[in-house]
């Protein structure tokens, strides 16, 4: 097991895994190879007594979020094409019957994906999905035009819908903002989702002893905070934003752990004009999911 990226998006499944009726992701721990299971076991729960107990409510909750709001962009239009930019081990193509993804993430976690997807794809535990897997370091403003090209050839026309998880808050602020609004330069983007920290939350201590255990981790040191102001100059002013206790609210019923004893992630959603709606759809269900 790596100590990197990849570890890091090992801890996000696990999380997904230990709340499997509040994140409705039964493909979650299917991405952990089952000789590092119990050593990321070990280090959630470590990570759980000395930092950080709650990023299985935390990581669930913007996981079920966002993979609703694809399931509501493929009601529009069932040709979505997603496109998702710091996929780690996501689960969303295999989740939801889109007919073509993009999976987008630094080389190494690209490789790591594509290697475990053909392993569980041959296993039967996935389906057989048109998942292009796009290595990319998105600070870099060729990178995200090369994307931009790249979707706009993929989609060909067809809506997108365009994911930036878990990636935002580790980019320098003008980067932050560029792949924030990427999404306009695909040139057919339906819906935006990006999950961000927001500046009001920069002193936070649990952000704090968060981001000081994964330093040692290779996580990069600076950080990037938005402000809801900031989204809606980026992505317009009809913008659903939710944290973590209004998304507790929206699928507990109630607030089990308030905000202050949280990594506050926000999620921030904007629906375009280009999304082509289709009378009559209803929702298409999750592979493997409880509805």
């Amino acid at each position: 097991m790596r100590c990197g990226v990849e570890l890091t998006a090992y801890l996000v499944n696990e999380s997904r895994a230990r709340m499997p009726g509040l994140s409705e992701d039964p493909l979650a721990a299917a991405w952990i190879p089952q000789s590092d299971r119990p050593a990321v076991r070990e280090l959630w729960d470590e990570f759980a007594g000395t930092v950080y107990p709650h990023d299985d409510l935390v990581v669930s909750l913007r996981g079920r979020y966002i993979a609703d709001t694809l399931a509501r962009a493929l009601e529009k239009d069932p040709d979505t094409v997603l496109v998702v930019c710091g996929a780690g081990f996501s689960s969303y193509p295999w989740l939801l019957p889109f007919r073509t993804a993009i999976e987008v993430d630094l080389p190494d976690m690209i490789a790591a994906k594509q290697a475990r997807t053909a392993e569980l794809v041959a296993s039967g535990a996935l389906p057989e999905r048109d998942v292009h897997h796009h290595a990319a370091d998105l600070a870099g403003a060729a990178s995200r035009e090369e994307l931009a090209s790249l979707v706009r050839k993929v989609a060909d026309g067809r809506p997108v819908a365009y994911v930036a998880e878990g990636l935002v808050f580790y980019l320098p602020p003008d980067e932050a903002r560029a792949v924030v609004s990427l999404g306009a330069e695909f040139g057919s983007c339906a819906v935006t989702a990006v999950s961000y920290w927001p500046a009001a939350a920069a002193g936070s201590q649990v952000l704090a002893d968060q981001r000081q255990w994964f330093r040692s981790r290779s996580v990069p040191e600076d950080a990037s905070y938005l402000t809801h102001h900031g989204l809606t100059e980026l992505l317009g002013d009809e913008i659903e934003d939710c944290g973590p206790e209004d998304l507790q609210q929206r699928y507990l019923g109630r607030i089990d752990v308030p905000e202050s004893d949280l990594i506050p992630e926000y999620v921030a959603v904007s629906w375009h004009a280009s999304a082509r709606g289709v009378p009559g759809q209803g929702v298409p269900g999750r592979t493997g999911a409880t509805r």
